[in-house]
C-alpha cells in the first residue's frame, strides 16, 4: 500500500442537512431523525437523534453483539439501564455501552429528552427504525420486530431493575 492509499478515507465525508433528514415517529411521543448509516460511513458508524416527550416508552431492554451504542444527551434527562443499574443522564452527559451489555432508555420521569444516539461500528439501523415506524403506523407487527433481531443485531432481554422502574414496552 502506498502513502496516498494509506491516507485515503475508506468513504467520502457524509453530510446530513436538518431540512432534508428523514424523521420517523417510532412510537407515541418518540421521534427519530436519521443522520448517517453504515452504508454512507464506510461501516464506521450509524447515528441518529431521538426526541422523547414526557412519558414516552423509549427503547426496551436489549443488547447488541457487534457494536457499541453511545448516547449524548443534548436536552432534558434520560434514564438508561446499563447492565443491572439505572443511570439518569442530563444535558451534556455521554454514555457508551459495549456489545453484550443489556441496556434500555427512556426520558426520566417528569422530563423530556433529546439525545444523539450512535453505533460504532455502523449497524445498518435505518431500516430497523423504519420498521418501528411501520409498527407504530399499524403497517407491521411486533412479531416483525422480534423476527428482525438477527438482521439488526437487536436482541431483546429482561431486567428486573428496568421493569421495576417503569412499565415495560418490550416486544
Amino acid at each position: 500500500m502506498n502513502t496516498e492509499t494509506a491516507q485515503r478515507a475508506p468513504h467520502l465525508p457524509h453530510l446530513t442537512r436538518s431540512a432534508t433528514a428523514e424523521s420517523i415517529c417510532d412510537a407515541p411521543g418518540s421521534l427519530i431523525t436519521l443522520l448517517a448509516d453504515s452504508d454512507t460511513t464506510g461501516g464506521a458508524l450509524t447515528c441518529n437523534t431521538a426526541v422523547f416527550e414526557e412519558g414516552a416508552a423509549g427503547a426496551p431492554v436489549h443488547f447488541h453483539t457487534k457494536a457499541t451504542e453511545f448516547f449524548f444527551v443534548t436536552a432534558g434527562q434520560l434514564d438508561v439501564l446499563v447492565g443491572d443499574e439505572v443511570q439518569t443522564l442530563g444535558k451534556g452527559d455521554f454514555l457508551a455501552v459495549p456489545p453484550g451489555i443489556k441496556h434500555a432508555f427512556a426520558p426520566a420521569a417528569g422530563h423530556t429528552a433529546e439525545v444523539l444516539v450512535g453505533f460504532t461500528p455502523g449497524m445498518g439501523r435505518f431500516d430497523y427504525y423504519r420498521l418501528l415506524g411501520r409498527v407504530n403506523a399499524g403497517e407491521a407487527t411486533v412479531q416483525d420486530i422480534k423476527d428482525s433481531s438477527p438482521v439488526y443485531d437487536n436482541h431483546y432481554a429482561e431486567s428486573a431493575a428496568w421493569s421495576g422502574r417503569r412499565r415495560s414496552a418490550e416486544p
